[in-house]
């Protein structure tokens, strides 16, 4: 929910870069078709700007509904081991002791739910709950959800040409609007494994773990390509109130500047001219 989502496109006359990207502690991650940007801000206040190529899964099963959307999601996650070897200075999202005890205790709480008794929908909506809040926990740091804002006014700023400190600190394409349909397609395909197929074990959580990603941005990618329907704005509600009160923050001037250079950076990388 920290992150921009490259979600498969709307036709445009005027088609731009797709572009994706990651809030840091400390900067800005951005990525686009074929390479990656990051710049930071170091401890001594200077801004420093790496991009490479990024990791592809290539091959046409990777364009299918219901593939597509979980090999970008792949693409950006593979990316955070190289940047971290390539830039070590970058602090990312879950990179705190107490985020990573978040992650632990809600695995172990939603087990415990799980073992208690009948598979219900109401047990597994808690669990889908619980699996959110090591996400709110690291956007209570103030740098981070500024960051996240910067994320989205530098992209919004490429996307809408106009400068970042002009646009919205809330974007459509944001991971948080996955929460609605992925905790609704997880209930769902939990109840069905575990109540209906009686399936146990992690091969049927990664199972309904991956499908629920893969029907969660194709659900998004609906309502982006459907924005001024109801149910479109309804599915994009509960994401856009969260980046509206706790996941986004309005970014300073000096953390603009960041978000400035990274988008910068991976135009140039991409080869295209402002």
């Amino acid at each position: 929910m920290i992150a921009l989502l490259e979600v498969p496109s709307v036709q445009s006359d005027t088609p731009k870069l797709r572009l994706g990207g990651m809030a840091l502690r400390n900067g800005l991650l951005v990525h686009g078709p074929r390479q990656w940007a990051v710049a930071i801000r170091d401890r001594e206040g200077a801004i420093k700007v790496v991009s490479g190529d990024k990791p592809r899964i290539e091959g046409a099963i990777t364009e299918l509904p219901g593939v597509r959307g979980v090999a970008r999601l792949g693409e950006a996650f593979a990316l955070l081991p190289l940047i971290k070897r390539r830039v070590p200075e970058v602090q990312l999202p879950f990179e705190d002791v107490k985020v990573a005890a978040a992650m632990v205790a809600s695995t172990l709480v939603s087990a415990a739910i799980r073992r208690g008794g009948g598979r219900t929908a109401g047990k597994e909506g808690a669990v889908a709950l619980l699996s959110i809040a090591p996400t709110a926990l690291a956007l209570r740091d103030s740098d981070l959800a500024a960051y996240h804002g910067v994320e989205h006014k530098a992209i919004a700023g490429y996307e809408q040409d106009t400068d970042a400190a002009d646009a919205a600190k809330e974007h459509e394409r944001c991971g948080s609007n996955l929460v609605a349909p992925m905790m609704l397609s997880t209930v769902v395909g939990n109840v069905l494994a575990r109540a209906v197929l009686k399936a146990r074990g992690p091969i049927a959580s990664a199972a309904v773990t991956v499908g629920s990603a893969a029907v969660a941005v194709e659900i998004l990618a609906w309502s982006e390509r459907h924005r001024g329907s109801t149910l479109a704005r309804a599915l994009q509600v509960p994401g856009t109130e969260m980046q509206r009160l706790f996941a986004t923050r309005e970014p300073t001037t000096d953390q603009l500047e960041v978000g400035r250079a990274a988008l910068a950076e991976i135009l140039r990388a991409e080869g295209v001219a402002r």
